[in-house]
């Protein structure tokens, strides 16, 4: 495959999504390149980020219900997602490899990966309950 060429509005949109802690929507992303670059489109900001996944570079975290959001991490690992305030973090535990081969053999399907998003309520938001 041809490289693609970098153009500085990709430059921007990469920068921006690296510089969240979080796991942006476009929106959000969108809101902050156009603090640095006022005239980009949303369009763009989306093309881009989608693009950017395709190629391995940033990773898409689809949730059932839920805005598409990116990730600056690209290997395999897990979310949390808080009820309260929608937060999405990375859980830094080991990737249960095995689990795809179970259900393979269990159920005689091909399987090509998994995701496993927790759920309840982020440390910010358990602390502003109490």
């Amino acid at each position: 495959m041809k490289p693609r060429r970098k153009t500085l509005p990709q430059k921007i949109i990469l920068d921006t999504l690296k510089a969240f802690s979080t796991h942006p929507t476009v929106d959000e992303v969108y809101t902050e390149v156009r603090k640095i670059r006022p005239t980009i489109s949303k369009n763009t900001v989306y093309r881009n980020l989608r693009r950017f996944a395709e190629d391995g570079i940033i990773r898409k975290v689809s949730l059932p219900g839920e805005e598409e959001r990116y990730d600056r991490v690209t290997d395999r690992h897990y979310h949390f997602q808080c009820e309260i305030c929608d937060s999405i973090s990375d859980i830094e535990i080991d990737y249960l490899d095995g689990v795809n081969e179970t259900v393979r053999q269990k159920y005689g399907i091909q399987i090509n990966g998994h995701e496993i998003v927790f759920r309840g309520i982020c440390p910010k938001c358990g602390v502003n309950r109490k």
